[in-house]
């Protein structure tokens, strides 16, 4: 059976975004002056072939933890599940 998971990686709360910063940054320059709090991250999806939905997803809980995100900066979250 496959199961597709979708992972957000996003920097730690209190963190400096540059990259959210140069985005928030240039949009006035483009007209839209109403957008703050800009924060740029992964989005990254994956499909598994699992037994089933809890194997399948502790997999892709173990890659997010060991592979995607950098745990001393970031954190993770598997966004949805979808069976295949």
């Amino acid at each position: 059976m496959t199961f597709t998971f979708e992972v957000l990686v996003t920097l730690k709360a209190g963190l400096s975004d540059p990259a959210g910063k140069a985005v928030e940054a240039a949009l006035p320059t483009m007209g839209w002056t109403n957008v703050s709090a800009v924060h740029v991250g992964k989005h990254v999806k994956l499909t598994v072939e699992g037994a089933d939905e809890a194997a399948a997803r502790a997999q892709v809980d173990e890659i997010a933890q060991r592979l995607l995100s950098n745990p001393v900066i970031e954190d993770y979250r598997i966004l949805d599940l979808q069976e295949g």
